[in-house]
């Protein structure tokens, strides 16, 4: 799983995630693309479970990237406990996406097999996602 190998910061506040995305909303690497129509936070398993999905349906055929990194701590506190008493301890790590946002790129597949992929993909993720291809 995708994790910093470290922050200047244990924990985060968990902050608003409001406005399209200010960058890395066109496809920079590969001929097709999955992008995020809502804004929400991502976490490392679910990047990991839509990575592990495209990979499978290509047959490991073509090339692949990742666009979107976990880098935000995500605290929670034990089940059973009163409020108050601080926050709690980092528990895993998300990457904040806005709409508009590229996840994922393909190459050197047909395109049928890369919507395929991104459909399969989109079903773990918890936003809204659109296939989007290259112009030529």
């Amino acid at each position: 799983m995708l994790m910093p190998k470290r922050t200047k910061y244990r924990k985060a506040h968990k902050g608003r995630i409001h406005g399209n995305a200010k960058g890395g909303h066109q496809l920079d690497f590969g001929e097709y693309g999955l992008k995020a129509l809502e804004p929400e936070r991502i976490t490392s398993r679910q990047i990991e479970a839509a990575r592990r999905t495209i990979a499978r349906h290509m047959k490991r055929a073509g090339r692949m990237w990742i666009r979107i990194f976990p880098d935000v701590p995500v605290s929670k506190k034990p089940a059973d406990v009163r409020m108050g008493s601080g926050k709690g301890t980092p528990e895993f790590f998300a990457a904040r996406v806005h709409p508009g946002r590229i996840l994922f790129e393909v190459d050197g597949i047909p395109e049928d097999v890369a919507r395929g992929a991104f459909e399969r993909a989109a079903a773990k993720l918890p936003v809204k996602t659109k296939f989007v291809k290259r112009i030529h």
